[in-house]
């Protein structure tokens, strides 16, 4: 019968654990249940914190910081803090609106607030200095998660059909390699009609790279 481990190797395995993954990761409890109980697991992310070999972001959210010779400890991506989240509680994220806009390249600028679609319950989250806003939406509005298609939809929905201009339609013809630009016509029923002309437009597009 195996013995019941100490708080400190506990705290041991999950730190050998969260070295494994590497700087930049974010985890949360849940990532080591396997290795004892939620008390245990607790103790042992606090005193890790306590002893500055991970960073604490909010409750239950901690990550093992890249440090920068220059800038010090880095601000974990919104990519590694939404799959730490969407792994442990089991939804899908659809980027929305700045930040959709940003991913794709049609702006520049990095949004305060983060905003998802999902298909869990709605709510804000301040994690670091970000603060990451979830909206539940649609079975519809979900259907094309993590796929292309899907970003550019929720991009659009967010700028509105007059604010989908010929620029923005010429900056995803040069950005968006040719063998991924067929995939949209795969998810055309689900855009909104008035965004049909435009999936087709960019999917039949062999133009490769902006100016002359």
């Amino acid at each position: 019968m195996t013995g019941k481990k100490s708080p400190k190797s506990i705290e041991s395995a999950v730190f050998s654990r969260i070295k494994k993954w590497g700087r930049g990761c974010v985890v949360l409890p849940a990532n080591f249940l396997d290795l004892g109980s939620r008390q245990a697991v607790g103790v042992a992310l606090h005193r890790l914190e306590k002893a500055n070999s991970i960073r604490r972001l909010a409750r239950g959210v901690y990550d093992y910081p890249i440090e920068d010779p220059l800038l010090g400890e880095l601000s974990p991506t919104i990519e590694a803090i939404t799959k730490a989240l969407s792994e442990r509680d089991r939804f899908r994220l659809q980027p929305f609106g700045a930040y959709a806009l940003n991913l794709l390249g049609l702006s520049e600028q990095v949004p305060a607030k983060i905003v998802f679609l999902t298909e869990g319950e709605s709510r804000t989250l301040k994690i670091g200095p970000m603060t990451i806003q979830l909206r539940r939406t649609t079975p519809r509005n979900m259907a094309t998660s993590g796929r292309l298609s899907g970003l550019i939809i929720q991009a659009f929905r967010s700028l509105g059909k007059d604010n989908v201009t010929k620029t923005r339609i010429e900056k995803l013809k040069t950005s968006i390699p040719l063998k991924h630009r067929a995939e949209l016509l795969k998810d055309i029923a689900l855009a909104p009609a008035w965004m049909h002309s435009v999936f087709h437009e960019i999917a039949e597009s062999q133009s490769r790279k902006v100016g002359r």
